[in-house]
């Protein structure tokens, strides 16, 4: 006799359920890694926003969508994360009463000093890839809690994995390392990413916060999206021995695709490539020990606040806070 319910499918990373009549952000989506979380994302029949600071970028990412999946639903609008003054014209360009899911995934990565700030004033990989992402967050929520069960997915970094956070020094301006400081500002993202899910939970949103890593992800392993990207085939040939251990953006973008769509995947969660942490189809893991630290978590998100100019209180997350 069987069972009167079955068991889901197993995930099937080229065939992600239909998500059609939902929306969803991803920053950063006009190359890389988010180039290829929007093209997967838009298969699912949803409206797929890539926001990004250079609209005609924008706009050749949507195009080379468009030419790939039938029907997609693609458009660009301008978002600068390094300038927070751009974040709500952003969100007022959706048009929409709800978001069902935003993928966090722009950031910026310099490898040679000196030193670069935002406007503001912020060393520059933090402000944006963490401070930016931290006011356009709070700037989503409402729309984000409209939707009935919508996802936050932060795309954090294996860079991250051996950093530590110098809460005394968060715009490294004592000691400043161009790759650890690009390594801290995705820990800063994942630290942002489990503690908004805890405040989430406390505040009993229905809104989910996801962190995800995309392993080891080379331009060299991923297929050609011109004018997007093109891989020559001295590339590919240079890359073959890599792809022992790493793989391609477009494999890359597999955990942030899973977390925002599926229903298995709950909030507080990491969620990495399946072999080494490095390449292969997605699955959960264990939260790395230091992004445990609810202390530092807590720190952080006071100094981001600051910093931003945000309270992201629990009025932000559309509720109250539970009665003591």
């Amino acid at each position: 006799m069987s069972s009167s319910t079955s068991a889901p499918p197993p995930w099937d990373v080229h065939r992600p359920p239909r998500a059609d009549g939902s929306l969803f952000m991803v920053t950063g989506g006009n190359a890389g890694i988010g180039y290829f979380v929007a093209e997967q994302l838009s298969a699912t029949g949803a409206t797929v926003v890539l926001a990004g600071r250079n609209p005609m970028k924008g706009e050749a990412a949507c195009g080379s969508i468009r030419s790939r999946v039938p029907g997609a639903r693609v458009r660009a609008v301008r978002l600068d994360l390094a300038d927070l003054a751009s974040i709500g014209p952003a969100v007022e360009s959706l048009r929409s009463e709800r978001l069902d899911a935003v993928v966090l995934n722009a950031g910026v990565a310099l490898d040679d000093p000196p030193r670069e700030e935002t406007g503001a004033g912020h060393e520059l990989m933090f402000g944006t890839n963490h401070l930016g992402h931290f006011a356009l967050t709070q700037r989503l929520m409402p729309l984000l809690s409209a939707a009935p069960a919508a996802r936050v997915v932060t795309m954090g970094s294996f860079a991250a994995k051996t950093e530590r956070l110098d809460l005394d020094d968060l715009q490294s301006r004592t000691d400043y390392r161009p790759k650890r400081t690009y390594g801290r500002s995705k820990l800063a993202q994942m630290y942002f990413g489990l503690e908004l899910d805890r405040r989430l939970r406390a505040a009993r949103s229905t809104v989910a916060s996801v962190v995800v890593h995309p392993g080891g992800a080379l331009d060299s392993l991923t297929p050609s999206r011109p004018p997007v990207h093109v891989r020559t085939t001295a590339a590919r040939l240079r890359g073959a021995p890599a792809a022992l251990l790493l793989q391609g953006k477009d494999a890359g973008a597999w955990p942030a695709v899973r977390a925002a769509l599926d229903p298995a995947v709950c909030g507080g969660q990491l969620w990495g490539p399946r072999v080494f942490g490095l390449r292969g189809r997605p699955r959960r893991e264990p939260v790395w020990d230091h992004l445990a630290d609810t202390d530092a978590a807590e720190r952080l998100w006071s100094a981001s606040c600051e910093l931003t100019d945000t309270g992201f209180g629990f009025g932000d997350f559309g509720t109250t806070p539970p009665a003591p």
